[in-house]
């Protein structure tokens, strides 16, 4: 006869873990994202760093970094990319004129709109699965757990 405590103990080691779901999950939504802006030629980070600018224009290439979860290396190649298609333009800070930050141009939000359907619908699929009541919880659980990792608040 099988004792209980062991067969728990090895099906808890055999589960798989959280951290390995959730960076599993980020893989999958990458590849659709990917799929889905492939034909706009703009990458998930790229998207990214435009839906910050929609949100909260005026930022700093270091700011938009840490919003974007990038490097402020890559934050700044990837300005660069933006700013010749013509997506995005650095501008004087109205508070600080030695300063220079980052506004959305028409021309990115017209690629945000166009593109705005298609990212819905990967999250919609991905959420296909579950409630309106538990799309609310797992919006409040990720959240949660963003914030008890996180050394500073999320924009």
């Amino acid at each position: 006869m099988t004792d209980p405590a062991t067969s728990g103990d090895v099906h808890a080691k055999a589960r798989t873990s959280l951290l390995y779901l959730v960076k599993q999950l980020e893989l999958a939504v990458r590849s659709r994202l990917d799929e889905v802006l492939r034909p706009v030629s703009i990458t998930p980070l790229q998207y990214t760093a435009l839906t910050v600018l929609e949100r909260r224009s005026d930022l700093s290439t270091a700011e938009l970094a840490r919003n974007a979860f990038v490097t402020d290396q890559s934050a700044a190649d990837m300005v660069g990319v933006l700013e010749s298609r013509g997506l995005v333009l650095r501008h004087p800070d109205p508070g600080d004129r030695r300063r220079r930050v980052l506004r959305l141009t028409a021309e990115g939000q017209e690629l945000l709109d166009h593109v705005r359907a298609d990212v819905d619908a990967v999250e919609a699929r991905m959420l296909s699965p579950l409630a309106a009541d538990e799309v609310d919880d797992l919006r409040r659980y990720v959240a949660a757990c963003r914030s008890a990792l996180s050394s500073s608040p999320p924009h």
